[in-house]
C-alpha cells in the first residue's frame, strides 16, 4: 500500500471506529488523511472498498496479536484461552469494530460485511483447532461456547465493571470442563 493509502486507512480506522461507518463520509476521511477525494477513490474504488480495507487491516493486526498470544503459551490447554488474553491490549472504548461493522452493514454481500464475518469464523475455527490440539472433548461445541463468551466480553468491555477477567476465568473453566467430560467417557 502506498503512503497515501496507509494514511487513508489510518484516518478511516480512527473515524469509523469512533463515529461509526455510516456516519462518516469520504470528505471527512480525505480531509483527515490529507489527500483528495480523487486519491481516495483511486486507491479504494469506493467507500465500501475503503471500509473493507480498514477492516482487513484491523483483522490482520488482530490475528497477529492472537497468534503471538497463542505462541507464547507453553501449554496447549492454556493456548485455548489465549484469545481472551489478547483482548487485554486490544479492545477500545467502542467495543469490537467487527461487531459494530456487522451491525451497521447487515447486507452479507457488502465487502466489509464479509471481512467482519470471516474474522468471527476465523476465531471460532481457531478455538476449535486449539481445543483439538489440547485434547478437549467436542472441540466444535467448545469453540462455539468460547466464541460466544469472547464476543460477550467484547460487547461488554466498555461497561463498568470490566468483564474481561471474569470472562477469561469462565473460558478456562469451560476448557477444563471439556477435559473432564472426556475423562469420564474413557
Amino acid at each position: 500500500m502506498t503512503p497515501a493509502g496507509r494514511r487513508i486507512v489510518a484516518a478511516a480506522e480512527e473515524l469509523f471506529y469512533e463515529r461509526g461507518i455510516t456516519a462518516v463520509g469520504v470528505d471527512l476521511i480525505a480531509e483527515h488523511s490529507g489527500v483528495t477525494k480523487r486519491t481516495l477513490y483511486q486507491r479504494f474504488g469506493s467507500k465500501d472498498g475503503l471500509v473493507a480495507a480498514y477492516l482487513a487491516e484491523r483483522d490482520r493486526r488482530w490475528r497477529a496479536l492472537v497468534r503471538a498470544a497463542v505462541d507464547a503459551c507453553g501449554d496447549p490447554v492454556e493456548a485455548v484461552t489465549a484469545p481472551f488474553d489478547a483482548l487485554r491490549t486490544w479492545s477500545g472504548a467502542r467495543g469490537c469494530a467487527f461487531i459494530n461493522a456487522l451491525a451497521e452493514l447487515p447486507d452479507p454481500g457488502h465487502p466489509a460485511h464479509r471481512v467482519a464475518a470471516d474474522q468471527k469464523l476465523w476465531l471460532r475455527n481457531l478455538f476449535a483447532d486449539l481445543a483439538t490440539a489440547a485434547g478437549r472433548s467436542d472441540p466444535a461445541a467448545l469453540a462455539t461456547q468460547l466464541l460466544v463468551l469472547h464476543e460477550g466480553v467484547l460487547a461488554t468491555r466498555p461497561l463498568a465493571p470490566d468483564t474481561l477477567a471474569e470472562g477469561a476465568a469462565l473460558a478456562r473453566e469451560l476448557v477444563r470442563a471439556a477435559a473432564s467430560v472426556r475423562a469420564r467417557r474413557s
